[in-house]
């Protein structure tokens, strides 16, 4: 096989317990399927890598994983931006871009089915890798997640955990345009946190190095009015410590107990009844009538240069498994992506 009939693709090796090593990954070359009527062929270009693509893996799809549980041998679930190379669906031309479900290969033929979740990305002269950050589902993550469940008000308070993430940068920079008062992240280095404050934050507390329950008396002395919570545990217990009268608690993540041997719940869970307030689950694909908008709206901000995406790409398509792993060692700063061809960059 050529080059370009190669399909290069990572597998399950091992089903992960709880802490993801390199022997869980498997590297296999196939041969490039040919569509049939009613595929597409796609071309890869971007990887996404996201914390809740370890619960994939787990023998039981992490026991409440939005997929079905990987199989070793299974290509690993990811969403990618690809480009249709060939088709034989009327609804899709070659040279069309595409976010959805690809997994980890470089090249996918499919049905366009919706288990896939392929969205057709807008031309809009931006770089083809924002649709895994800021126009793709991190960026509907975030707005969503923070506008309609999180509900803002002029002069609210905004605490933002994971805030040097890929979600948590893009909702402190919500937060700043949509006139929110004080807003301030939670990071997990000094360096990721002068970054949070150079998208807009008023400051961002090192929960390596402070004591987070000090530090949001702190930076926050009359408490928050929203609490856009990417992390669980211990972070989101000393939150919940400082709420204001009728404050809402978005759980957008909680990568903080993935690897926990038991379940975390916070002890001062009452504090949510004697302040009124609000704890909300977010589940981002029960949102998808609002996708559309949420882009548009992404789309605006950044070209008017009140919105950046903060992204963190490694190059080569070999690296996947590294990148994933170091997430859970707090190695990036802002959404990870992986471009599968060092150098390449791509507008639409």
């Amino acid at each position: 096989m050529t080059q370009q009939d190669i399909n290069r693709q990572w597998v399950v090796a091992q089903h992960p317990d709880k802490t993801l090593l390199p022997e869980h990954f498997a590297y296999r070359e196939v041969a490039v399927a040919t569509p049939d009527d009613g595929q597409v062929l796609l071309r890869t270009h971007y990887l996404n890598v996201a914390p809740v693509m370890q619960r994939y893996m787990m023998r039981d799809g992490g026991g409440n994983s939005p997929e079905s549980a990987l199989s070793v041998g299974d290509v690993i679930h990811g969403r990618g931006v690809a480009e249709v190379i060939e088709s034989r669906h009327p609804a899709f031309e070659v040279g069309d871009f595409v976010h959805g479900q690809v997994g980890w290969q470089t090249h996918k033929c499919t049905s366009v089915t919706p288990q896939e979740k392929l969205i057709r990305m807008q031309k809009r002269g931006l770089p083809a890798y924002l649709g895994l950050s800021a126009l793709g589902m991190t960026g509907y993550s975030a707005y969503c997640g923070f506008v309609t469940r999180g509900e803002p008000q002029p002069g609210d308070h905004v605490l933002v955990s994971g805030a040097a993430g890929g979600v948590g940068s893009l909702v402190v920079q919500m937060a700043k345009a949509m006139g929110c008062g004080r807003v301030i992240g939670i990071a997990g280095s000094d360096k990721k946190c002068a970054r949070v404050v150079g998208l807009g934050a008023d400051h961002c507390i090192n929960y390596k190095t402070e004591d987070v329950a000090v530090e949001i008396a702190r930076h926050l002395p009359d408490g928050m009015d929203l609490f856009f919570d990417n992390v669980g545990g211990e972070t989101l217990e000393a939150a919940l410590d400082h709420l204001r009268s009728r404050a809402r608690v978005v759980l957008c993540g909680s990568i903080s107990e993935y690897n926990r041997a038991a379940p975390f719940g916070p002890r001062n869970y009452t504090r949510l009844r004697s302040t009124d307030s609000d704890l909300r689950g977010f589940f981002v694909y029960n949102h998808q009538p609002e996708f559309a908008a949420a882009e548009a709206q992404i789309a605006d901000w950044i070209r008017a240069g009140r919105l950046r995406a903060l992204v963190d790409i490694d190059d080569g398509f070999e690296h996947m498994p590294a990148a994933l792993i170091g997430l859970y060692n707090g190695t990036n700063t802002g959404k990870r992506i992986v471009r599968v061809n060092p150098g390449e960059d791509i507008f639409y």
